[in-house]
């Protein structure tokens, strides 16, 4: 391994070191969970959870809870490890591990970019289709155009402008499906208290609740969130002399955000439930054919909100999911290509995908299944690094976290392993 255990923490101003007025103020550092917690509200968990509440009804609203709470628990660390350091997680990769292993952990990470962005621009694409009656291939590119300009944000130093909009596109989304809830109708409030105890019916169920889970924890988002927190006026020097404050930032962002993301995929169940008793039966988590529904009998304002929630969630997740490609590669490789070029390489699966016809809900479940596959290498990394003292000084984590955060991961990370055999199957 590269790196002696103590380099990080003998070198830690190597990160953003711009002093705060009296080492207090901490409040520069809320705002990028919100941009962490679109991962948790992109088109794949709408298909999912879509689906787990037509065909399953309030069953599965605990899986959703309990991922939530795990993505919570994982997000904050991921938050902390970039705090304390001053570094993404996959820089800390590229110092401490082997060329070879490096390279691996990079590899790995780019096929599940890639799977993410498969997901984002086919819920954009059918946004689109839905909204303008544009062909799926054309809204590809303009998904990818968009994505860019929300960059631009971003890479111009407009950092809180970009986390505003994301924050946006959050709210957007969650009004859109409350909307169709009210439309809707055929909620049970007894039922949705019913579905927060644990239990499965059947093989169906247990395969519905590992999609969830799949969808819920992503790779992608952890990598980019021990990013984000960087650069943000506060010094590592300065996280270090006050790691309460720190902590309690940090919790407050992840709470408020990825808690606002965890009743937008509730409330995408509630929908689904209601849609699959307004309709007998007959729906049973098809996007489309959940839009016909709407327009057809409830109306083309229902309808419409529904597009646009849509829309939103795949136009703010693909530019959140080009901002991690660009963390990866920079971080385990030491290299930057120019987002424009990043967005082009990324973009041609999902067009070509789009291009040849193939099945929209298909590709959304086969994209889950490839991200599953990368939430045991994430979880793995995040823990291990931050229970090292030498490399997270004050902010490390205390033995109980530790212990609480391995098990949770262990338990997504086997629930993403058995995924695609199940698929398989």
């Amino acid at each position: 391994m590269r790196g002696a255990p103590g380099a990080v923490a003998a070198d830690r101003q190597v990160g953003p070191h711009v002093e705060v007025g009296g080492g207090s103020r901490v409040t520069p550092i809320l705002g990028p969970a919100f941009v962490a917690a679109i991962a948790y509200v992109d088109p794949g968990n709408v298909a999912t959870n879509l689906t787990a509440g037509a065909t399953s009804g309030y069953l599965l609203v605990w899986v959703v809870v309990a991922a939530s709470l795990v993505a919570i628990l994982v997000q904050f660390q991921a938050a902390k490890l970039g705090m304390a350091t001053g570094r993404s997680l996959p820089q800390l990769c590229r110092e401490r591990f082997p060329r070879w292993g490096t390279r691996v952990l990079w590899l790995q990470a780019e096929v599940v970019v890639l799977a993410t962005d498969l997901a984002e621009f086919v819920g954009a694409a059918i946004g689109m289709q839905l909204l303008f009656g544009m062909p799926v291939a054309a809204s590809a590119v303009v998904t990818a155009g968009v994505s860019l300009l929300l960059l631009e944000l971003r890479r111009k130093g407009r950092t809180r402008r970009f986390e505003l909009m994301s924050a946006a596109a959050l709210v957007l989304v969650g009004v859109g499906f409350a909307y169709d809830i009210l439309s809707v109708g055929h909620q049970s409030a007894a039922g949705l208290a019913t579905g927060l105890a644990p239990r499965l019916d059947g093989a169906g169920s247990l395969v519905l609740a590992m999609g969830i889970v799949g969808a819920t924890v992503m790779p992608h988002a952890v990598y980019l969130h021990s990013a984000l927190v960087q650069g943000r006026g506060l010094s590592t020097d300065t996280a270090w002399r006050q790691p309460a404050l720190v902590r309690r930032a940090l919790r407050l962002d992840c709470a408020l955000a990825l808690g606002a993301a965890t009743v937008v995929n509730v409330s995408m169940i509630a929908l689904g439930a209601g849609l699959g008793v307004a309709t007998g039966g007959a729906w049973a988590g098809d996007l489309l054919a959940a839009h016909a529904e709407l327009a057809s009998t409830f109306g083309g304002a229902a309808a419409l909100a529904f597009a646009v929630a849509l829309l939103s969630s795949g136009v703010s997740s693909a530019g959140v999911g080009t901002l991690a490609g660009d963390v990866v590669m920079q971080g385990f490789l030491g290299r930057r290509v120019p987002v424009y070029v990043r967005r082009i390489v990324t973009m041609t699966p999902a067009v070509l995908a789009l291009t040849l016809g193939l099945p929209l809900t298909s590709l959304l479940v086969a994209s889950q299944v490839v991200i599953s596959l990368g939430v045991p290498v994430a979880l793995f990394l995040l823990v291990w690094f931050c229970r090292d003292r030498s490399l997270m000084g004050p902010l490390v984590n205390a033995q109980l976290t530790t212990r609480v955060a391995g098990a949770a991961g262990a338990v997504v990370a086997g629930l993403g392993c058995c995924l695609p055999l199940t698929v398989l199957v």
